[in-house]
């Protein structure tokens, strides 16, 4: 495939990218227009402006968004109106880096197309093959699913390319820190020379735009630089913390002063994740917590609990930090600040979902100054102390 050089420092949007600003003008079907305004979205996000029509005119499209921004149910939209609902077979193949987002994906598509008798399978690990052969032999318009499992049903021929004219990468930058890389190359090679390729990603790094370069032909870039990362609807602050051990009186006192709906607490390992849902739950607090080493259907069950309310807090580490929608989260708190700073912004993006404000508190040891500086350097931040108003802003 021809390919552009994407490798600079100054990335922005394609100058020919039209913004549309209501979905009435996109000429959508007229079920799927119906889908929209059902789920309960008026007007389009800039997002979804910005990314619908090239997708629906078969363009290769780089996005680069974060969480909360709608970028799924762009490509959602965009998936809908793409595909022939006569012919039921696979013709959108969308690759995520976790079980949670491909299930996601497959939520969407079935809310707005729930008029359009589309066929959308998750195909993921964890889960029955049996059950995947089935549903890939009656016909699927789309799949949603994750490398691994995808790829055994393509290899086994379960799954049929033939009529594939799409493939999204959504979370590329986790897929490629997953160490999916090679699983997406064997996918692709699977696939006809002009699918038409859609990466999505929160942030790019070298190695996503080195992928940019072997898999798309002139591809739109919607872009945004790393500076205007969409940061400034999040009201970031840190509390000073000397000491480890003082962080849980700390958090303790937060929750004993703020009224909240529901929040996400963030460690960074596995161990401190349960240590703390242990100390939170014996000073009565409801919560819950998941990460990697739970049984699948254990999380999700926690998932469903939190995402319907029936539980206030959540503790995990950065197995939460992409693809999950809870619109209730007002409150995102950094109780270790992550080891990587990309996952900065997936985290607290979680206290954001498109057009709401959101809170992100970051607890600070003495010694993890230098972290908190590098983050607001990464992204032309400022992260401010904690006010004693902090109430208000929740």
């Amino acid at each position: 495939m021809a390919s552009r050089g994407l490798l600079n420092d100054e990335f922005e949007t394609s100058e020919d990218v039209e913004v549309i600003s209501s979905f009435d003008s996109f000429n959508l079907r007229e079920d799927l227009i119906r889908g929209i305004y059902l789920y309960g979205f008026e007007r389009p996000s800039a997002i979804q402006q910005r990314a619908i029509k090239p997708i629906i005119e078969g363009r290769d499209v780089i996005v680069q968004a974060q969480s909360g921004t709608g970028k799924t149910v762009a490509l959602a939209i965009a998936m809908l109106q793409s595909i022939d609902i006569q012919l039921r077979e696979t013709q959108v193949l969308c690759l995520s880096p976790t079980r949670e987002l491909a299930v996601q994906i497959q939520k969407i598509v079935f809310a707005l197309g729930d008029h359009l008798n589309v066929q959308c399978h998750a195909c993921i690990g964890g889960t029955n093959i049996g059950e995947d052969t089935i549903k890939l032999d009656f016909g699927q318009h789309i799949v949603s699913g994750t490398p691994g499992r995808v790829f055994d049903m393509i290899k086994s021929k379960i799954l049929r390319t033939q009529n594939i004219k799409t493939l999204v990468l959504d979370e590329a930058d986790e897929m490629i820190y997953k160490r999916f890389k090679k699983q997406i190359y064997d996918v692709y090679r699977y696939l006809h020379p002009a699918t038409q390729i859609i990466i999505i990603s929160a942030t790019l790094p070298y190695e996503i735009m080195v992928m940019t370069n072997k898999l798309m032909t002139n591809p739109i870039r919607i872009l945004v630089k790393r500076d205007q990362l969409s940061l400034e609807s999040i009201k970031q602050f840190f509390i000073s913390v000397e000491r480890e051990e003082w962080k849980y009186n700390t958090l303790c006192d937060l929750y004993d002063t703020l009224t909240i709906s529901q929040s996400i607490i963030y460690c960074n390992t596995k161990k401190k994740v349960d240590l703390l849902t242990e100390k939170m739950k014996q000073s009565n607090f409801h919560v819950n917590s998941m990460h990697g080493d739970m049984p699948q259907k254990k999380i999700n069950a926690i998932i469903k609990e939190f995402q319907a309310g029936q539980t206030r807090v959540l503790i995990t580490n950065d197995i939460w930090a992409r693809g999950i929608d809870v619109q209730q989260v007002s409150l995102v708190i950094n109780y270790d600040l992550p080891n990587n700073r990309e996952f900065y912004i997936h985290r607290i993006g979680r206290s954001r979902r498109f057009g709401k404000k959101g809170v992100a508190i970051n607890f600070v040891k003495s010694n993890d100054i230098h972290i908190l500086r590098d983050i607001e350097q990464y992204y032309s931040t400022q992260i401010h102390e904690m006010p004693t108003n902090v109430a208000d802003l929740l």
